[in-house]
């Protein structure tokens, strides 16, 4: 696990102002990632699975487009990149790459090559081996609500984007880590991503419980009426700023409501589309969000309050293009918005279903 993060308290108890929104209030569990070697004993994102070696590991064998996106690499490029990106200072000359990563480079090119030897089929036609997401503990994620023995959640993805929603497609796994032996050492990677942002970056995870609110657009008329009603923020005496004056709902939004990043449980972040209730295919029942796959942690000024206090100073500094602190796990889905994997309460084994938010 990582270091301690811890979120600020919030400019403004909101039930003390609205007593109306206690009942709504729903457990999280901000998950922090930050870049670092989680093992395959760890919760991480974009780190090693605990894999059993003697499972196949899983492959996308959905349609995928042919259109390349012009940002397509191969996963170890990426990581290059990004290595050398993190090094790059103007007072310095251009960095480069390590011996090892050298050796890694011209590895990784032989094996580009070899896969595009003439008549081998085009990548996007093959069955295309996912991609690790996160690995989840229940030792340190205690929201998870596993089927029977399991204590322990896995979710991939597939690089590539999937019609009609231009997405990637994602799979979950729930497993029992007591009962995995022999762990598979090297699993299969994918010739290449859509775009980097599809290349999780390996972060340690320090989880951080925290209470969450509705967005405000799943609240009722009523409710959404009285957060927009300026006197009564200010009959309450909470103390806020009064550019809010006009549309205070939106200090809710920004402030209160639900928080940024990456994070378990809670509630959903909505705001690219309107809420649309899930719907377990199998049995009906109204899914419940599970993860958030979030591409900021925060995202500039507007979201700054829910900044951990461990991380204000380099929140508050100037960084280069690829150092951007509040972007670790270095994931970008849709324009920079969040992948939302829901489930289905009633049976966590049920096919889930994710929306990009």
């Amino acid at each position: 696990m990582g270091s301690v993060r811890t979120t600020p308290p919030r400019p403004v108890e909101v039930t003390e102002v609205f007593p109306e929104l206690a009942p709504l209030a729903r457990p999280a569990l901000r998950l922090h990632p930050r870049p670092g070697s989680p093992s395959v004993r760890d919760s991480s994102v974009g780190g090693p699975l605990l894999w059993p070696a003697q499972e196949p590991w899983p492959h996308c064998e959905d349609a995928h487009l042919h259109v390349d996106s012009g940002f397509r690499r191969s996963p170890t490029e990426v990581r290059l990149e990004r290595a050398l990106q993190l090094r790059w200072r103007p007072d310095r000359p251009a960095p480069t790459l390590t011996p090892a990563e050298e050796a890694l480079r011209e590895r990784n090119a032989a094996w580009l090559a070899e896969r595009l030897e003439a008549g081998s089929p085009r990548p996007a036609d093959c069955p295309v081996p996912m991609l690790p997401v996160a690995q989840l503990f229940l030792r340190d994620i205690p929201l998870l609500q596993p089927p029977g023995r399991a204590d322990l959640l896995q979710i991939l993805w597939c690089p590539y984007e999937h019609e009609p929603d231009y997405k990637p497609a994602t799979a979950l796994f729930w497993r029992s880590a007591a009962e995995v032996g022999e762990v598979l050492a090297t699993p299969p990677e994918p010739y290449e991503a859509d775009y980097p942002g599809y290349v999780p970056e390996p972060c340690v995870l320090a989880p951080e419980a925290i209470t969450e609110y509705p967005n405000s657009l799943e609240l009722s008329p009523e409710l959404q009426l009285m957060l927009a009603d300026w006197s009564r923020w200010r009959a309450s005496g909470a103390d806020v700023d009064s550019s809010y004056a006009k549309h205070p709902q939106e200090f809710y939004s920004t402030h209160l409501g639900n928080a940024p990043g990456w994070k378990v449980g809670g509630w959903s972040p909505w705001g690219r589309t309107d809420p649309e209730p899930q719907h377990c295919a199998v049995c009906e029942t109204q899914m419940i969000p599970l993860l958030t796959i979030a591409s900021w942690e925060w995202d500039g000024d507007e979201s700054r309050s829910w900044v951990p206090l461990e991380d204000q100073a380099a929140a508050a500094g100037s960084y280069f293009a690829g150092q951007a602190p509040s972007q670790p796990t270095r994931v970008e889905v849709g324009s920079t918005d969040n992948m939302q994997i829901y489930i289905c309460p009633a049976s966590p084994e049920h096919p889930h279903t994710d929306l990009i938010q």
